[in-house]
């Protein structure tokens, strides 16, 4: 790949308070794209507050891009109905990973990323060294709906021979 910097793992927990798209619930499964990437997880019936646990890896080239996140529910006969979208930024992530921070205790908190009108955070996000390994937790408030948020984990895969830069 051209100018590979890493893989990132995203963790798409789980949704909270996803809108109604069908008679009183919703099928909702979660579309990450970044550039030309196009990843999706399970769908998950029935249900307006899905536990997905999936990880899904991107290949991270251009720390500057978003990686966008549309919520989408299920449909048979019809198209999928969009529940909402939203995105986040990974450069703060990246570039605080490329410190090759060395053993801090565990659970510090390394940097704190605070909800604006730029990004669709719902609250604080702290990236936090867990594991001997930076992750980030994110809450993101969907837009384009009246409800709905999703909640992500961020954590960076290293590859033998890139070093992130």
């Amino acid at each position: 790949m051209e100018h590979l910097l890493g893989l990132l793992r995203v963790r798409v927990k789980r949704g909270v308070n996803l809108a109604i798209r069908d008679t009183r619930s919703s099928d909702p499964y979660v579309i990450l794209r970044l550039g030309k990437q196009k990843l999706k997880t399970r769908v998950v019936k029935n249900n307006l507050n899905p536990e997905w646990n999936e990880e899904l890896t991107l290949s991270i080239t251009d720390t500057n891009l978003p990686v966008k996140l549309v919520v989408y529910d299920k449909d048979t006969f019809s198209l999928d109905d969009k529940m909402g979208d939203a995105e986040f930024e990974i450069k703060t992530f990246v570039d605080f990973v490329r410190m090759q921070l060395e053993g801090p205790p565990e659970g510090t908190i390394i940097t704190r990323v605070k909800p604006s009108r730029e990004n669709c955070l719902s609250e604080e996000s702290n990236i936090v060294w867990t594991n001997g390994k930076l992750v980030q937790n994110l809450f993101l408030r969907l837009r384009n709906v009246e409800c709905g948020e999703v909640e992500l984990q961020l954590e960076w895969i290293d590859i033998p021979g890139l070093n992130g830069q």
